[in-house]
């Protein structure tokens, strides 16, 4: 192991909301090319949270506690500066497809030319190249069974998403009694 200075730390930013099978793919295949891995978890003002932050950062610590390279951060601003104050020089990123790889490249190219971080990217494996959260979240929205996520979700978080799912129907208001025939 190389001493505390020389330490190759990444960090892998995100929304999380919530975790995928895919995230922890690149997690784990993330650990074994750094050091130590800062799952760094941060808040899009330009999506609508399913999870509040504080919720994922707990998912997230208990589905990586068995791996001790990892660690589980939140953060706000710019994803460089983070990256910056952890004394970190890179972003692990996950690649699912071309569209991914477009828009990841020009987040690259920025972090690089205004922060002088480097990005590494991974591609996710085949089983998750058509997940994402945005659509986990409009499944959970429109009423979906999320049961029929669990080769997508990570078994805590399909957990959650029943409770969630369970406590919105609750406390909606009660359907119209349909006309009598």
């Amino acid at each position: 192991m190389t001493g505390a200075k020389n330490k190759k730390r990444v960090v892998f930013p995100g929304q999380f909301d919530p975790i995928t099978n895919g995230h922890l793919d690149v997690i784990q295949r993330g650990v074994h090319l750094f050091d130590e891995l800062i799952v760094a978890v941060g808040v899009n003002p330009e999506k609508r949270e399913m999870f509040p932050l504080d919720d994922r950062i707990a998912m997230i610590r208990e589905l990586v506690k068995d791996m001790p390279a990892v660690k589980v951060q939140k953060y706000t601003g710019l994803t460089v500066d983070f990256v910056r104050s952890v004394q970190a020089t890179t972003i692990l990123r996950g690649i699912r497809d071309v569209s991914d790889l477009r828009y990841e490249f020009q987040l690259a190219m920025a972090n690089r030319a205004v922060g002088g971080i480097e990005t590494v990217f991974i591609m996710t494996g085949d089983q998750y190249a058509l997940t994402s959260s945005s659509l986990i979240r409009q499944i959970v929205a429109l009423g979906g069974d999320v049961d029929q996520l669990k080769t997508l979700l990570p078994q805590l978080v399909i957990k959650r998403l029943r409770e969630m799912q369970k406590r919105f129907r609750k406390d909606a208001p009660p359907e119209p009694d349909a006309p009598a025939t």
